[in-house]
């Protein structure tokens, strides 16, 4: 019985960022009638990042939120059916590929795009959510302009850390980075240390871990503990960058479809395929190399040119 009153689509789309709304456009002006669920963060990343410069057509910047409003009514108009809810258990083990919604509705679907996109780690300090967005940020890329000729801080160890430390070292005036081990304990390659150590700019605040992030209503500096001694110094700062990595949220994927150890759905190399035919993955949720808004929405375009050429193969 609850098969019969399983709702039915050519096109299904799991997540609202860049990669989602984009990929909802291609496949409405593709008469794919795509089913687009805004999963649990409506709009993605960019609904959490404030002013946004970088995105092309916007000369003169605009908010995050309202970018993806923006996107949001254009895939309306082209047709798609947008819906809030959460995608929770898939079964891809037949041609037609099924999603649960919200633990209870069903959809069929003889395409799915993933664009799930992925979560930043954060500290988990009361003083860094309050402050997000305001001077706490995850994107030295995305945000790093705003503190041009400022003192900033990074927390982190590995190589997007030290990427995004050097970044700002070409913007800021100084880089304080935290890192939680000593000296032999930094993930990078040998490298991305080296670099970080010979930039004059970046001082490197070793067996250190933020506990507070200071300011009312924008960071005005970060307090850091030694987790050897105990001491704690307050560093005079106007942002404090967080890159300790992100999570990709592909986990009720992966009993179908292939990741990498971080679980990232690993794609065929210039496409959107996954290793299940007739499921496409776009967005962060597959990248963790570039992790911009264009570049999601670039491949959500991809992913809707390859739904639409796999039905298109099945048809003929």
């Amino acid at each position: 019985m609850e098969q019969q009153a399983m709702e039915r689509v050519k096109c299904l789309i799991i997540g609202s960022g860049p990669a989602g709304y984009t990929a909802a456009i291609y496949a409405a002006r593709a008469n794919l009638k795509p089913l687009l669920y805004q999963g649990i963060q409506p709009g993605g990343q960019l609904t959490i990042t404030t002013h946004v410069e970088n995105y092309p057509g916007y000369p003169e910047g605009k908010m995050g939120p309202e970018i993806m409003v923006d996107f949001e009514k254009q895939a309306a108009r082209m047709g798609a059916d947008i819906r809030y809810g959460l995608a929770t258990k898939v079964d891809f083990s037949g041609d037609i590929h099924k999603v649960q919604i919200d633990d209870h509705t069903w959809i069929e679907a003889e395409t799915v795009i993933i664009s799930t996109g992925a979560s930043a780690k954060w500290l988990g300090l009361p003083s860094e959510q309050r402050l997000n967005g305001y001077g706490v940020s995850a994107c030295a890329v995305c945000d790093g302009f705003f503190f041009r000729g400022k003192d900033v801080s990074i927390v982190g160890a590995g190589d997007t850390a030290c990427e995004e430390a050097i970044y700002l070292s070409n913007i800021a005036t100084k880089v304080h980075m935290i890192v939680r081990k000593g000296e032999g304990g930094m993930r990078a390659s040998k490298i991305m240390q080296q670099r970080v150590k010979d930039n004059p700019k970046i001082q490197i605040h070793w067996n250190s871990e933020p506990v507070e992030v200071l300011g009312e209503k924008t960071v005005t500096g970060v307090r850091i503990k030694d987790n050897q001694s105990g001491e704690t110094k307050d560093l005079d700062v106007s942002a404090m960058f967080v890159a300790i990595g992100h999570h990709p949220n592909s986990d009720i994927f992966k009993e179908f479809i292939d990741t990498d150890e971080t679980g990232y759905i690993n794609t065929q190399p210039g496409t959107s395929k996954t290793n299940v035919p007739g499921v496409f993955a776009a967005g962060d949720v597959q990248d963790k190399i570039y992790r911009q808004a264009v570049t999601a929405a670039g491949s959500g375009c991809m992913a809707a040119l390859d739904a639409e050429r796999y039905l298109a193969a099945k048809e003929s």
